[in-house]
């Protein structure tokens, strides 16, 4: 479940977190309870990327169905 914040955090700002997550997982040294932690944190930050990209995809998609209306599918 994601909370309110991440639902504002914008995809560049979600996207530089993730990859601050993984990189403190790939470095090691933490504790299990730590490595659980980040990788819920990175799991949550994941689906916030994957909505903004699923919008920007249905956006573009919408944009292009319109256009192919308006030109009559030349």
């Amino acid at each position: 479940m994601t909370s309110k914040v991440d639902e504002a955090l914008g995809y560049e700002q979600a996207r530089d977190e993730l990859i601050e997550v993984v990189r403190r997982l790939e470095a090691g040294g933490t504790t299990l309870e730590e490595s659980l932690a980040l990788w819920e944190r990175g799991e949550e930050l994941a689906k916030v990327c994957r909505r903004w990209l699923d919008g920007a995809r249905a956006r573009l998609d919408a944009a292009l169905a319109a256009e192919e209306e308006a030109t009559g599918g030349e």
